[in-house]
């Protein structure tokens, strides 16, 4: 009987632990090196990544990340999660495009760019529409971070 308890136990923690999302770090995005790779819709070569095996397994999975809101177009239609603040970002050229991530919320936030959130969503690995970040958050949602 008491065996049967602590299996049983065991089962319904692991049963937690698998549905439950998990909180990444910006070290983690970091699993992915860039290969040069022809697009023929566009003519030129563009740096492609290539995902390492640990950011692989996130893949499909409902993880959370805290960063900086950077709405990008200003008008509410380009959301993105960054490990710097706006002046120091990706597209300011101070860092790599694993320091970012697009987020498709399910609601529009009222977050404002620089803020410090956390947002969780489901993890797509993108390495072949050019058009899109590497990283995207999908169904994302999110909460202000206090500090």
């Amino acid at each position: 009987m008491r065996k049967s308890f602590y299996i049983s136990l065991f089962f319904i923690y692991g049963t937690f632990i698998a549905s439950s999302q998990l909180q990444l770090t910006w070290d983690d995005f970091a699993d992915v090196s860039f290969e040069p790779k022809y697009n023929s819709v566009y003519e030129m070569d563009f740096l492609t990544p290539v995902f390492g095996d640990q950011i692989q397994l996130f893949r499909g999975k409902e993880v959370e990340i805290i960063g900086y809101f950077l709405d990008l177009s200003g008008n509410g239609e380009i959301f993105l999660v960054s490990r710097n603040p706006m002046d120091t970002c990706f597209f300011c050229g101070t860092a790599g495009p694993e320091t970012i991530i697009e987020v498709e919320f399910k609601e529009n936030p009222s977050f404002k760019t620089d803020q410090i959130v956390l947002v969780r969503g489901v993890l797509e690995l993108n390495d072949d529409d050019v058009e899109h970040c590497n990283y995207i958050l999908k169904d994302a949602a999110g909460e202000l971070m206090e500090y």
